[in-house]
């Protein structure tokens, strides 16, 4: 049997879960996992359900019959068969601590992905790149071909056919019209001092301080810089025997756990636009 993920959101009002519910049984679906949630300060009600169909299943009868639902209840709504595996394009610069994670966390099958390609602004990382079989892209930044290079990360998004790109400690900025044309599909990670540690060496101002929690956020890039909707953060606990190199490397490591952590929980449909919040079924 096939197992589908539907998610969906929609105003709220009585009714959804059995409407839902009452489609799958109609059709002889049985319902793996469900989750929902009403938000009280938007008037929105979010939904994940994983389900198995029967054998003579038909998607597309399954999406006719969901559309028409949709119609009905105003839902704005997706249906994925679970056996598609998200295909992810990973970006990043020199650091490779979570570019190297997420490669062993996919190879290892702890992440159920697809890396189908990196793309850099440095060649450094080819080789670990390509010691996973995976095609590696050079794309050197200059402020007066910012535009085509971004262009090219497009065409390339397009050409491997990747559902999300990961910035993998890619330390550049992307531009308004980038970030428009893939509105939710973009995953970044930095440390979670910003905003209060913004510009160079950020973990010797932290370390100035006398920082007592350090960590790291993944959020999905929007064209407010750092600011987009948070999915997850983690955090560790310092004192005034860490000095700024110690900083670093729990920093690396924070970044690791939340990075991997946001890419499995949108690669298995956990994570819910709303605004500029998330809703996170885990």
């Amino acid at each position: 049997m096939s197992e589908y993920v539907l998610t969906l959101s929609c105003p709220d009002r009585p009714g959804i879960v059995a409407a839902v519910s009452g489609l799958l049984a109609e059709r002889g679906c049985n319902i793996l996992e469900s989750q929902q949630f009403g938000d009280r300060d938007t008037g929105r009600f979010f939904m994940r359900v994983q389900f198995a169909g029967l054998a003579d299943t038909d998607p597309g009868e399954l999406r006719g019959a969901f559309a028409a639902l949709a119609a009905e209840l105003g839902l704005e709504w997706s249906l994925t068969d679970t056996a598609e595996r998200q295909r992810v394009l990973i970006m990043v610069s020199k650091g490779g601590h979570c570019l190297n994670d997420l490669l062993y966390r996919q190879r290892s099958g702890l992440l159920d992905i697809e890396i189908v390609a990196v793309v850099s602004n440095h060649p450094d990382l080819r080789p670990l790149t390509q010691s996973y079989g995976i095609d590696y892209h050079h794309l050197p930044v200059a402020a007066a071909a910012r535009a085509a290079q971004e262009t090219e990360v497009l065409t390339l998004v397009e050409h491997y056919r990747a559902d999300v790109v990961v910035l993998a400690r890619y330390m550049q900025i992307l531009s308004d019209d980038f970030c428009g044309k893939l509105p939710g599909r973009v995953i970044n990670i930095h440390h979670s001092f910003l905003p209060g540690f913004k510009g160079a060496r950020p973990y010797h101002q932290a370390h100035a301080r006398g920082v007592k929690l350090i960590g790291a956020t993944a959020h999905y890039v929007t064209a407010a810089l750092d600011e987009g909707p948070i999915i997850e953060q983690e955090v560790a606990r310092v004192d005034h025997t860490h000095s700024p190199e110690d900083l670093m490397a729990v920093g690396r490591d924070m970044e690791c756990l939340a990075l991997a952590r946001a890419v499995r929980w949108h690669a298995e449909h956990r994570v819910l636009l709303n605004g500029d919040r998330t809703v996170v079924f885990r």
